[in-house]
């Protein structure tokens, strides 16, 4: 059984408004999420999940659109919509607090939950403590890969429909520092194409202008709230690496970053090891 299907084994779904979501929960103690990014899904935690695991309630889904979750075609994506899912999920777990682990398009829903918390600190979800990975934070220093442009475009259909398992991969390994191996590629371009998932990329990618339109609420949220943050950053990533990590030191007040030379758009599969010794002791102090 490959890693990808082991993962799949060990989910259940959760019946949500907008359709069924793939989630999965394993360990016990303290609650910690973990939100993916674009265009993967919540099998990216795989090689952190066994570290974790052991010291908290683990849990993670696929987002409405992503992995192995519901895609449907005429959905109005949003962030919003993706972080009221989140909200309805844990509290039909009977979760209050729970500290959070994101990336990418994950930071940016992480972003929005924030916020929420911001202008209501008794919300009956309530994170404690985050951890951001590689992500746009600020749209100002986001460096879309040319696909991502594409598929923002007018011309997003037809590059969707254009899209190649060849090119998909090739995509990857250009804001990956670290060589990716095989089964972490052949299970991204699963996840992507199952449930027809390539047609419902340009809707995902609107969350590109969302970031624009909400930046004040969003980068707002992080310079805001009370709760403690760390960001652990793959530097060598061109799309929110080093130029992103100093942006972050300019804004935030007190910023804890964690820098990883030599690493990616994708910390946590490149080198895992180095995501869990940054993150792991700081989310269970």
């Amino acid at each position: 059984m490959t890693a990808l299907a082991a993962w799949k084994k060990a989910g259940s779904t959760f019946d949500s408004p907008a359709g069924p979501l793939f989630t999965r929960r394993e360990g016990a103690g303290p609650a910690l999420l973990f939100i993916h990014g674009f265009p993967t899904a919540s099998w990216d935690w795989h090689k952190l999940w066994p570290h974790f695991a052991p010291h908290f309630s683990c849990l993670a889904l696929d987002l409405l659109g992503f992995g192995f979750s519901a895609k449907p075609r005429r959905m109005a994506y949003s962030v919003a919509l993706q972080a009221d899912l989140i909200e309805a999920w844990l509290a039909g777990q009977g979760i209050g607090e729970f500290a959070c682990i994101a990336h990418d398009f994950g930071d940016t829903v992480a972003q929005e939950l924030l916020a929420r918390q911001c202008d209501d600190p008794r919300r009956a979800t309530r994170m404690t403590r985050l951890v951001l990975l590689n992500g746009g934070l600020f749209p100002e220093t986001h460096q879309q890969v040319l696909l991502q442009k594409l598929l923002a475009s007018r011309l997003g259909p037809l590059v969707a429909r254009l899209t190649t398992r060849d090119r998909f991969i090739a995509n990857m390994r250009r804001i990956c520092a670290q060589p990716l191996t095989g089964e972490d590629v052949d299970g991204m371009w699963q996840l992507l194409i199952s449930n027809e998932g390539i047609a419902v990329l340009p809707k995902l990618i609107g969350y590109m202008e969302e970031r624009r339109r909400h930046r004040e609420r969003w980068v707002g949220a992080l310079q805001k709230s009370p709760i403690p943050m760390r960001l652990i950053n793959g530097l060598d990533d061109p799309v929110s690496g080093a130029h992103m990590v100093a942006r972050y030191r300019e804004l935030l007040p007190a910023p804890d970053v964690v820098e990883l030379p030599g690493i990616g758009h994708y910390p946590q599969i490149e080198a895992p090891d180095a995501v869990v010794a940054g993150a792991l002791g700081y989310l269970r102090q």
